[in-house]
């Protein structure tokens, strides 16, 4: 009985070595099979098959050892070229096909990584979505900045694109001078249309806008240079201005853009 015992011991302990010993060959099959790429300072892990996947560009020579890459301080394959834009090329790789955000608009970027990369492909893809985008109409976006330098209209700030509003709004929370949780929903007018009316003027002729609760908010000055400090950012150009003789447009009493 108790040789019997024995033997079925030491077979369950010889199973369990060979189970080891075979998890510890996966885990290093797997380790192979993986490799992490520093690129422009973004980390990148993927399986090598994946960069091999098409023969004769830059990843399957660095993959396959026919291109010499540099190493960063940890041990990884670094790549001096933008991190950002490297996951557009590591999901063309994955995917085989060009999948991007909507609103994604550095396609030339983009085909220059393609073109580094060696990824004709991907080059072509890019090329195509680029020149189908020059064929597409897009949509003008106005806005118009008003300003009537009196209680019963003050400044009036217009735009067709509802997402330029919020941008605005968030900006007057940044920039005021008191602690707001958010932008005073009582100047909103639409989601096109934010209105200041509420205002009073200092000693010194300073326009200072104020909630119903006489919250100080921010100068009237403050949200016009605001306002178009962000419109040239996001890509408007001014089309015109009306009454800019005190020497600057954040002084006229109408500006109007186009983008």
């Amino acid at each position: 009985m108790e040789r019997k015992i024995n033997r079925r011991e030491k077979e369950k302990e010889s199973e369990g070595k060979h189970n080891n010993t075979e998890d510890a060959d996966l885990g290093k099959h797997c380790k192979s099979t993986l490799i992490t790429l520093n690129v422009g300072g973004y980390l990148y892990i993927t399986q090598k098959q994946t960069l091999a996947k098409y023969p004769d560009t830059f990843l399957e020579g660095i993959v396959n050892g026919k291109i010499l890459c540099p190493f960063d301080a940890d041990g990884h394959h670094f790549i001096d070229r933008d991190g950002l834009l490297f996951r557009h090329v590591l999901n063309f790789l994955r995917n085989g096909e060009l999948l991007l955000p909507e609103g994604f608009r550095e396609n030339q970027l983009l085909a220059q990584e393609a073109e580094f990369f060696q990824l004709k492909g991907l080059a072509e893809e890019v090329k195509s979505r680029w020149e189908k985008e020059q064929l597409t109409p897009r949509e003008t976006t106005f806005l118009e900045i008003t300003d009537n330098h009196d209680r019963s209209q003050g400044l009036r700030i217009f735009c067709n694109a509802p997402d330029f509003i919020s941008k605005i709004k968030s900006r007057i929370v940044l920039v005021s001078k008191s602690r707001l949780d958010g932008f005073p929903e009582e100047f909103s007018i639409s989601s096109n249309i934010i209105q200041f009316k509420y205002f009073i003027k200092s000693e010194n002729g300073t326009r200072l806008v104020l909630k119903e609760d006489n919250t100080f908010v921010c100068t009237l000055e403050t949200l016009k240079f605001e306002a178009i400090m962000m419109a040239l950012k996001c890509g408007f150009r001014l089309l015109t201005s009306l009454d800019c003789s005190k020497g600057s447009i954040v002084h006229s009493d109408a500006l109007h853009f186009i983008k």
